[in-house]
Formats: structure tokens, sequence, C-alpha cells
């Protein structure tokens, strides 16, 4: 059986080891083996996939070097009709349902019908989900649905910090602020305000540049802002 190619099924993921489950057929009877993602035998790719449960995996099979157990090397994804499901929901109705996990220091919602884990995208300027909410059901969308192997779960409840909250009402009402210039490059500057807790890069001509250093206070006013950027424009 030494160097057997084989198709199966991933049962489960352990993101911490980096390893997976699989579940296959030999000879009519139902065999389960496990294989290390970060195996880098047969790999041609610079980019891992990112396996999940569902992936149907094409492998093969060696003996160990000591005994008679076997191992699976050579992992290559195919295909997930669970994914490619979720992907087709989410073109006319982006919105899940699933629970928050943790797996090590990175956060992950786990889609309730599928099972399948995504890594969760935060903003920089939001206070991570508290432990005791990871019982409970979260809703969330998919990011770059266009995009199988980067697929990430943004929450639609979010509890961003009062700054931020600050900085929006701002937009609207297109309040002027006065922003610290932390860094100055041939490429413009970067400046934190309201409390030093929102960080922004600020485009600016040569001219501008040359007579603005590092902690120096400016007028600006911010000209776009979502939950993963903020723009902002310097006032006259």
């Amino acid at each position: 059986m030494d160097n057997a190619i084989m198709n199966g099924t991933v049962t489960s993921v352990n993101h911490e080891k980096q390893y997976v489950s699989i579940e296959y057929m030999h000879k009519d009877k139902k065999k389960t083996i496990t294989c290390r993602t970060d195996d880098k035998e047969g790999q041609k790719t610079k980019k891992p996939h990112q396996y999940r449960i569902g992936d149907v995996v094409h492998f093969q099979i060696k003996g160990a070097d000591r005994g008679k157990r076997i191992i699976a090397f050579n992992l290559k994804f195919l295909y997930n009709t669970a994914i490619e499901q979720l992907i087709h929901k989410a073109a006319t109705d982006n919105r899940f349902t699933g629970y928050l996990k943790r797996v090590e220091d990175a956060l992950f919602v786990k889609e309730i019908g599928s099972y399948i884990f995504f890594p969760l995208v935060l903003s920089p300027w939001e206070i991570p989900p508290a432990e005791k909410s990871f019982n409970e059901p979260v809703e969330f969308k998919l990011l770059h649905p266009d995009k199988p192997n980067r697929l990430f779960a943004e929450l639609f409840t979010h509890n961003y910090i009062p700054e931020f909250r600050k900085a929006v009402q701002y937009l609207k009402n297109k309040t002027p602020i006065d922003a610290t210039v932390t860094k100055v490059s041939p490429y413009g500057a970067h400046v934190s305000f309201i409390n030093d807790k929102i960080q922004a890069k600020m485009q600016l001509p040569g001219e501008a540049l040359a007579t603005i250093k590092t902690g120096d206070l400016i007028p600006v006013r911010i000209a776009h802002l979502s939950n993963a950027r903020i723009v902002v424009e310097m006032l006259p």
C-alpha cells in the first residue's frame, strides 16, 4: 500500500497542531487517517490551502518508519460542496449564523449548519467579543466570496471603541479635528487624533510634506471612514 493514491473527505481540522483527519474507503471499508497540513512534500504552490471540514482531498499513503502504522502525505484540495453552497447563498443572502471559537490567539466563527470554521475579521477599532459570548449564536457575513480560499467572517454586530463612534459623528458633521503627526514619509503623513485612539494616513503634495514634521498639531477633516480604514484631509 506504500504511496497508494486515495481520495477522502476531511472530517476534522486541528488548527493548532496543523493536521486534518480524513475519512476514506479502502477495500469497501471506511477508514480514517490523519495528515499534516504544513507538509511541504509535493506542494507546488506558495499559498497553502486553508483546509476545512467537508474538503474532498487527494492524498497518498505510506508506511511509517517503524511499526505497521500508515501515514498520509502529499495532501491536495479538490473541492468542497458545503463551501460552494455557502458561497452560492452569499450571492443573494450573505447572512449566516454560527458560534465564536478561539484557536490559540485567533478567533473563528463556526457556521452552524456545515461546522466550517471561518477566520473572524475585526476592525482595528473594535473591542473583541468576550469569552462569555462564545456559547451564544452570532450572525455574520462572508468576506471575499469570490475567492474561496480567502473566505473570512465579519460579524453584523460590532462593539466599537467610543473614539471610533465619535469619529463617525465627526464625519457626518464635517467637524475639523486637531491631529498629531506621528510619521512623515515621501508618500504622506500619518496622524493620530481623538485621544490618540484613531490613526490615519494622509496624502499630501510635496510642498506640504516639506513644511510638517513629527509632533506637529495640524487641522484635519475625515474624508472617508469604514471599519477597516480612515482617510483624512488636511485643512488650510
